[in-house]
């Protein structure tokens, strides 16, 4: 696992088309929604199955880590930046095996990511729902609200 720092820098500009009939981003007046994010990277599935069957917990960070750089990624192509970006709130979707006792930590990656790149403003409530599968086999989803300063 990448041990450098996370910066803006590493949000992708290339980020994954909606797969179905949604918009990405969706803005109103100030506030906004991320749909669902998986953790796909150049156009591949990081990491995909179930947590704790064939997905271990350093797996499932990284796959968190690569989802959440897509959410910004979303939000940046669709406001052309994330100055005055403030997440609300994260939904965390993953697929994982009953019992699995360690999913928080899987999505502390994606908490961490977004504080590491947004600071102050990418604090956030957090809502966290093991599910059975998901979409093209990913390991987990992200689904996150925002507010904004601009326009």
């Amino acid at each position: 696992m990448n041990t450098t720092p996370l910066t803006e820098a590493d949000v992708p500009r290339d980020v994954p088309e909606p797969l179905g009939a949604y918009v990405a981003v969706r803005i109103v007046d100030k506030q906004g929604t991320v749909s669902g994010q998986f953790p796909l990277q150049a156009g591949r599935m990081r990491h995909p199955g179930v947590v704790g069957a064939g997905v271990d917990l350093d797996a499932a960070r990284e796959a968190a880590t690569v989802a959440a750089l897509n959410v910004l990624g979303q939000i940046r192509r669709r406001l052309g930046s994330l100055d005055g970006v403030q997440l609300m709130h994260v939904d965390g979707l993953v697929a994982a095996v009953p019992g699995f006792g360690e999913l928080p930590r899987v999505l502390d990656a994606a908490s961490e990511t977004f504080v590491a790149i947004l600071g102050e403003r990418g604090r956030h409530s957090r809502a966290l729902v093991p599910v059975g599968s998901l979409p093209g086999n990913a390991c987990l989803e992200l689904v996150v609200s925002f507010v904004h300063a601009g326009p």
